[in-house]
């Protein structure tokens, strides 16, 4: 083979393995923070999510094709507060990538970034699926994005300081967007402040408090088990004395429970795309707020 040929088979080989349109190779552990990325990111950023939007987030297997991505990357982006808990340390583990190991720079949490709700008083695992560090569900309020991207696009900038202005001028534009949609969200959903609701599963904390609406009960008798049709009648019994209107369940958990109250109560379902990707409407993170609000609204009809 003449040098020039081997020579240009080789810069084509590089060009194709090399981060040429990717400065940054990110392993994010669920839809949201995928997102936030790539709008922080841009074209400087290749974005790998862990998980999709139909997955219950607790409960997702350390397969070989995430230590895979795993290893290969400079940032890991997780929600952390113990949601990644059952998964995401073995995979690091195995990954056995030095960078992004917890307590490493390519290593970065959400949570740490907000102010945690509904922190236990007391820890037993008789009660369900307690998160000893409190509600990790952080991204059903637009503020705590806000208070996360902050802290992530200087961390990019961090890691990638060829980039970091890029990162920067990406961060202010997205925050301008994001404060003024902020500002239409809550208008438009000023009707829901003080409407009393169930929730399938204690997932909604956040979006419940931002917007001032009244959590009655939760259809689950404990976080993550499984409602029997006693505790459903029980509930049922509650709401004929203080009337909600209406039941809240993620996209991603089934609906068995939400409809049998829902048909015995004569109240609305409504399903929430919970994270990006959850609904056909939620294509991304204005989309994933767009499409929530005006599913509340339509379950007050």
């Amino acid at each position: 083979m003449k040098p020039l040929m081997q020579w240009t088979i080789a810069s084509l080989l590089f060009a194709i393995g090399s981060p040429a349109f990717a400065d940054l190779n990110v392993f994010a552990s669920v839809p949201e923070w995928g997102a936030l990325v790539q709008e922080l990111g841009g074209d400087k950023v290749k974005v790998y999510v862990a998980t999709n939007p139909l997955q219950d987030p607790h409960h997702i297997e350390a397969k070989p094709s995430l230590i895979a991505r795993a290893r290969s990357a400079d940032l890991v982006v997780a929600t952390g507060a113990e949601l990644e808990i059952g998964w995401l340390p073995l995979v690091l583990q195995q990954a056995g990538n030095p960078k992004v190991q917890p307590g490493k720079p390519g290593y970065f949490e959400a949570a740490p970034q907000v102010t945690i709700l509904d922190r236990p008083t007391r820890l037993d695992r008789a009660e369900g699926d307690v998160h000893p560090q409190g509600d990790p569900h952080i991204q059903t309020d637009p503020r705590n994005i806000t208070r996360v991207a902050g802290p992530l696009a200087a961390k990019m900038a961090e890691l990638d300081t060829a980039n970091a202005a890029y990162y920067q001028s990406r961060y202010k534009s997205f925050s301008d967007r994001w404060t003024g949609s902020i500002a239409r969200w809550e208008k438009e959903a000023a009707p829901l402040k003080g409407v009393p609701i169930l929730v399938q599963h204690k997932a909604f904390t956040y979006l419940v408090a931002w917007l001032s609406m009244k959590e009655v009960a939760a259809l689950e008798p404990k976080p993550g088990v499984e409602p029997t049709t006693a505790h459903l009648s029980e509930v049922l019994a509650l709401i004929q004395r203080q009337p909600v209107k209406m039941v809240l369940r993620a996209a991603y958990q089934s609906d068995r429970a939400s409809q049998w109250i829902a048909e015995r109560a004569k109240i609305n379902v409504v399903t929430l795309p919970f994270t990006v990707g959850g609904t056909e409407g939620a294509k991304d993170l204005f989309g994933l707020f767009d499409d929530t609000i005006q599913r509340l609204l339509k379950g007050l009809q």
